[in-house]
């Protein structure tokens, strides 16, 4: 059975990969379970450029396919921030409910379509001979005017989904897969690998 390396430590997100790339008939590593400790300077101008950058730091540790993900969260009012500084935006070790809240706070007043929003995540793929893959997914929203619910992880409790009328914080897992930026790039993801024959039986449904 084939190895993947996804890179990140983060254990939400990898949760929801698992998840996603459920039938792909592989073994998916964090950087943790694989034993990586990797810092990569993620100072790329766009979400596609940290990506990418992520996936080449890691080919001297890890021969098979690598896939790496940036990804964050959109606000239209505060010109797109945070944008690709999503994770560390007031600092790496500040929790994401004191984010969440500067966030809400920042937004006072601000009404209707003002507050629109979306998370945004592209999916970098380093196969083992060199080639890179990408896709982008996004899912539109409004930023909530409290946070609700208590799934998912980091800006999910104030993204608002108006079809739905819940946040990503209320989906569950497997209703957030469906429409999640994630969810979107992994399949592109998949789609293209099984068009390049990496798998055979790989499960794209």
């Amino acid at each position: 059975m084939k190895k993947i390396l996804f890179a990140t430590s983060n254990e939400g997100k990898m949760r929801e990969v698992r998840m996603i790339l459920q039938g792909i008939p592989a073994e998916v590593f964090s950087l943790k379970e694989a034993g990586i400790q990797v810092d990569v300077e993620e100072n790329g101008e766009t979400f596609e450029e940290n990506a990418i950058l992520k996936v080449k730091a890691l080919r001297p540790y890890w021969d098979g396919l690598i896939l790496a993900d940036d990804s964050g969260l959109e606000v239209d009012w505060l010109g797109k921030a945070p944008g690709v500084c999503s994770a560390r935006y007031m600092g790496h070790e500040t929790s994401y409910d004191i984010k969440n809240q500067a966030i809400l706070d920042q937004l006072q007043g601000v009404e209707g379509e003002d507050r629109s929003a979306r998370f945004v995540c592209v999916i970098a793929a380093l196969l083992p001979d060199g080639e890179i893959l990408s896709a982008r997914g996004t899912i539109e929203g409004v930023i909530a005017h409290h946070p609700a619910g208590s799934g998912g992880f980091g800006y999910d409790p104030i993204v608002l989904i108006p079809s739905l009328g819940k946040t990503t914080a209320e989906l569950s897992p497997s209703e957030k897969n469906e429409i999640s930026h994630r969810g979107k790039a992994l399949r592109q993801i998949r789609k293209l690998l099984l068009e390049r024959g990496y798998y055979e039986d790989i499960d794209c449904q």
